[in-house]
């Protein structure tokens, strides 16, 4: 890696690549004699990803029928994505904290149990204030997983595989939107909501389980303290800017996605049996997404995305028929499926020293967008109509495109904070 640069000297924006072995103090070696241990722990956390993603997201393909059953409108429905979403962005940097000398297999063991616990509340819940509640707890676990699983490819795979691993771990991002989401969806259709929950307290079980027999362990290399949050949001001007554009792109995904499938029936005029099978091409075209995105330049990466997006959704709001909605889901599942890799990259080279401590923040941005994206989104579905969602997130993709476009960044100095 490049050496500090002088104090107060401009450098290159983060590129898409993990820290070398020299900027990350306490790094563990992948087995020698055994390398497939590594990667199949990378699998056993990317299973960790997809089952949190999903549980977090799957009342997006469910919105209507749980509303109905539960007697709410799909704007108060929207409050499950919303929900879980802030307590994530609270609960980021909380367990990255308190989980201080705490082995990271332990801590991330604990928090899918906590999911499964959660789905399984939610499958059997009375009424709306128990889904809610039970929602609160897959946000605890999504912001807490998230933000250490960020940083774990560094000490399960060789250095050199390391950006193919960390790509293999946010790949269970996308393809819980391939997958997930819409297989969810299908369940809710066929055997209804319930039934979807229910399978997702399965999975859970079967995440714990290969978390258990598949990680290593993982002793902390750093302790992080509280203090060193602000402190690296206030001196490292990348993660700054990687804050910022977090919460904008997200947020603006999350306006409208959230309420896809009202956009793709009200306005692409999309028959509602068809909506699970055209999310499964949207999660397809993520997961290419993310590998596309996965050997590339962060920053050049998002400014396409962001750029794109912001076109895509404002085509979506206001082209209606089927061929262009089908069209235009398929552009926007390939381009937003870069995003969360990207950022992640952005992050860790903006302060390679302080992983987990970056994570956490951009995780906490991440978690606190999704829950605003939903929230602005129910309200202009409710006030105005469906096609108001998209066109919002559209503009808030815009002002991401120029906060990617303007964003400047120093190296960090030893210690992960720029001087």
């Amino acid at each position: 890696m490049t050496s500090a640069a002088a104090p107060g000297s401009p450098a290159p924006s983060p590129r898409h690549r993990p820290p070398a072995a020299a900027d990350a103090p306490g790094r563990t070696t992948a087995p020698g004699p055994a390398p497939w241990k590594g990667w199949a722990a990378v699998c056993a956390v990317a299973l960790g990803i997809f089952c949190l993603i999903t549980s977090e997201l799957l009342p997006v393909g469910l919105l209507t029928p749980i509303g109905g059953a539960l007697q709410v409108s799909d704007g108060t429905a929207g409050l499950m994505v919303t929900v879980p979403g802030l307590v994530a962005a609270l609960c980021a940097p909380l367990v990255t904290v308190g989980a201080g000398r705490r082995d990271r297999r332990l801590v991330l063991c604990v928090l899918i149990a906590l999911t499964t616990a959660a789905n399984l509340v939610a499958a059997f819940a009375p009424g709306f204030t128990v889904v809610l509640a039970a929602r609160v707890l897959v946000g605890a676990s999504l912001g807490g997983f998230w933000a250490i699983a960020g940083g774990l490819a560094v000490r399960l795979v060789p250095e050199r595989h390391t950006g193919r691993a960390t790509a293999l771990i946010f790949g269970g991002v996308p393809t819980a939107s391939v997958l997930g989401v819409p297989a969810g969806t299908l369940l809710g259709e066929l055997g209804g909501w319930r039934a979807a929950f229910a399978a997702m307290a399965v999975l859970g079980a079967v995440t714990l389980a290969a978390l258990i027999l598949l990680l290593p362990p993982l002793p902390p290399t750093r302790h992080v303290a509280f203090a060193e949050l602000p402190a690296l949001v206030r001196e490292n001007r990348g993660v700054r800017a990687g804050i910022a554009v977090t919460f904008l792109v997200v947020t603006g995904q999350f306006a409208a996605y959230t309420f896809v499938r009202p956009v793709l029936q009200d306005v692409s005029g999309i028959d509602p049996a068809h909506v699970s099978t055209l999310l499964l091409g949207y999660g397809v075209a993520g997961v290419a997404g993310n590998f596309l995105a996965g050997a590339r330049d962060a920053r050049r990466t998002l400014l396409v995305v962001s750029a794109s997006l912001a076109v895509v959704l404002a085509l979506m709001a206001a082209v209606p028929g089927a061929v262009a909605g089908t069209a235009l889901l398929l552009a926007w599942g390939l381009a937003y499926g870069g995003v969360s890799v990207s950022l992640q990259s952005w992050m860790t080279t903006s302060a390679p020293r302080a992983t987990e401590a970056a994570s956490s923040l951009m995780v906490a941005s991440f978690n606190l967008a999704i829950a605003t994206g939903a929230l602005l989104g129910g309200l202009a579905v409710d006030g105005i109509s469906a096609s108001a969602a998209p066109l919002g997130g559209s503009a808030l993709m815009l002002l991401a495109a120029v906060t990617v476009l303007t964003a400047t960044v120093r190296r960090p100095d030893a210690v992960g904070t720029p001087k």
